[in-house]
């Protein structure tokens, strides 16, 4: 059975049998419709995933892989900041007029920095350092930039990567500060687990393990039933995820070079709202 999907179905169990519920606060998000959006939650989260054993895609619902990894290569790839680069419409709500979401997330990525070897913004680094410097502690991303903050639409939710090299394996850590479970836990863990079997590969590595620190996690009030369906069900055996062996260049990698084989899962829990 997917591994994902009991590491969910514990994370969920575990939020909504003893999770703080935010129901007395003042809180920041709501509904479309205005109504404040609470949540129940739970504080640091440690979640792990080898990917020398299995691709961690869930399989009690579907998880569009597809629109998760283009949305993670319009962040490390494409270095944007724009909606209109992206082939969902997940980012449309923090959008103005023009399409931008402020200097956030693929902004920051493609900032340039001085270093001694000369200049390269953050995603580049890894990639060099992967290459002439793999067993470096020291080679890690972060786009929770203080001095832009209040030039973006919306904070960055995973903002922190942290790469290491044992062995052959590429092995890395992501820090979420914030996550909404039902809509977000596997579309997160599939971004970045792609992220990293692409790094691994064009570095002449092997994925190894993607560690998921996340802050508060958390499940909103509105999605508590769809939450309780899915635990209902049994989870399947999770699919077999393969990339196109040819391509030795990161800014290469299209949605189509990832083959994802005998992906089954549960029917749908219908709309699921989005809290703003």
């Amino acid at each position: 059975m997917s591994k994902a999907d009991n590491i969910f179905i514990e994370n969920c169990k575990n939020i909504l049998q003893n999770g703080y519920s935010s129901e007395k606060e003042n809180v920041r998000a709501h509904w479309e419709d205005g109504t404040p959006a609470y949540t129940i939650k739970s504080f640091g989260v440690v979640n792990r995933y080898d990917l020398s054993e299995e691709f961690p895609l869930m399989t009690l619902r579907y998880t569009n892989w597809k629109a998760a990894i283009d949305e993670v290569l319009w962040i490390w790839q494409k270095k944007s900041n724009n909606v209109k680069d992206l082939n969902s419409h997940i980012w449309d709500a923090w959008a103005d007029k023009d399409g931008s979401i402020g200097k956030a997330y693929g902004y920051q990525m493609g900032i340039k920095h001085q270093y001694a070897e000369g200049m390269f913004d953050q995603v580049d680094r890894v990639l060099y350092d992967l290459k002439q410097n793999p067993y470096s502690r020291r080679i890690m991303t972060n786009i929770y930039n203080f001095d832009d903050l209040h030039s973006m639409n919306l904070y960055p939710c995973a903002y922190s990567m942290t790469f290491n090299v044992t062995g052959k394996k590429l092995n890395a850590i992501l820090n979420q500060r914030s996550q909404d479970t039902l809509t977000a836990n596997n579309w997160n863990v599939v971004q970045y687990s792609a992220l990293l079997m692409m790094f691994a590969q064009v570095s002449g590595l092997e994925a190894g393990e993607l560690i998921h620190v996340i802050s508060d996690m958390h499940i909103y009030d509105r999605h508590i039933s769809m939450v309780k369906e899915l635990l209902q069900r049994e989870p399947k055996k999770a699919p077999k995820v393969t990339l196109n062996p040819e391509i030795t260049n990161f800014y290469d990698f299209k949605v189509e070079d990832f083959n994802v084989e005998n992906y089954e899962y549960g029917k749908s829990v219908g709309k699921i709202p989005v809290a703003i």
